[in-house]
């Protein structure tokens, strides 16, 4: 009696290891489920900006048969201009010559740019592939100066917040050095300003949704084409990615749900007084690995 009366304490010490290791077994695994299912916090993420190419169509509206595509589509003889080495070797180089002068700027002039010139830099972009022949773009054209103010109120009234609190320090930091700001005045006044939107699916006649494959990738594309043919008219703009201002974009420009802000550009002649920041691009040995 004795005996068991000097264990006792022991065993209730025992006991209360034991509880305290399962309650924090349970707790553990509770802390675990609860940040499995909540996603890491980024609050400059803009959802209109995610990857699109996994969007998966629910069951009921996907038509495993027919996508309207064409079956037997016909094939034909595909020729090609060849060019001399010297003349490849010539044309690489002055083509590199030219992008290598495209500058992001930020002082647009208001100068008239010819509609023509914008048909043929969207043309051009339109050339771009993309999965399975999906062309999943729309490139939304803003000239009407109540637009395009409209546009910029909000953007600056999103930017400010990104600047203020989405972004972060470290990003805010890091653009200081190239003088950035929530300040758009150059969608007023860039003569136009183009919305390159992703089609994340597509519409079937029949009324069912239509997959666009790579999506976010083929449109992404269809922007450096579209890049590349603006600089080669002579005109310039800034690519700008408005975080968090999508969904108010795609209801003023009046376009579909299943379409996603990827880009805004202003498009016009830069300022007289325009400046851009000093920089330098990486050698070709730092961007290129051959094996």
């Amino acid at each position: 009696m004795a005996l068991f009366s000097s264990l006792t304490p022991v065993f209730i010490a025992i006991i209360c290891v034991l509880i305290g290791v399962i309650l924090k077994k349970t707790n553990g695994g509770k802390e675990k489920r609860e940040t499995r299912s909540k996603p890491l916090s980024r609050p400059w993420v803009d959802e209109d900006l995610k990857d699109g190419t996994d969007h998966h169509l629910e069951e009921e509206d996907a038509d495993e048969e027919w996508q309207g595509l064409d079956e037997n589509v016909a094939h034909v003889p595909f020729f090609a201009e060849r060019y001399s080495e010297a003349e490849m070797i010539k044309r690489s180089q002055m083509f590199y010559e030219l992008l290598n002068k495209r500058r992001s700027v930020r002082f647009l002039s208001d100068e008239p740019v010819p509609r023509e010139v914008i048909d043929n830099v969207i043309r051009t972009a339109g050339t771009s592939p993309s999965g399975a022949h999906t062309e999943p773009w729309t490139f939304v054209v803003v000239q009407d100066p109540y637009l395009k103010h409209k546009i910029r109120e909000i953007v600056e009234e999103e930017e400010e917040i990104n600047y203020k609190k989405r972004m972060g320090d470290r990003w805010v930091n890091d653009l200081k050095r190239l003088r950035t700001n929530w300040i758009k005045e150059y969608l007023d006044t860039a003569p136009y300003l183009i919305l390159i939107f992703k089609q994340v699916y597509g519409q079937l006649p029949n009324g069912k949704k239509k997959t666009h494959y790579y999506n976010e990738i083929s449109v992404s594309i269809a922007c450096g084409i579209l890049l590349a043919a603006l600089q080669n008219a002579g005109l310039y703009t800034v690519t700008s990615t408005p975080l968090n201002c999508g969904p108010q974009l795609r209801v003023l420009l009046q376009r579909p749900a299943n379409e996603k802000l990827l880009l805004l550009l202003p498009v016009g002649y830069p300022k007289k007084d325009a400046t851009v920041p000093v920089l330098t691009r990486k050698p070709l040995k730092d961007i290129m690995v051959l094996m």
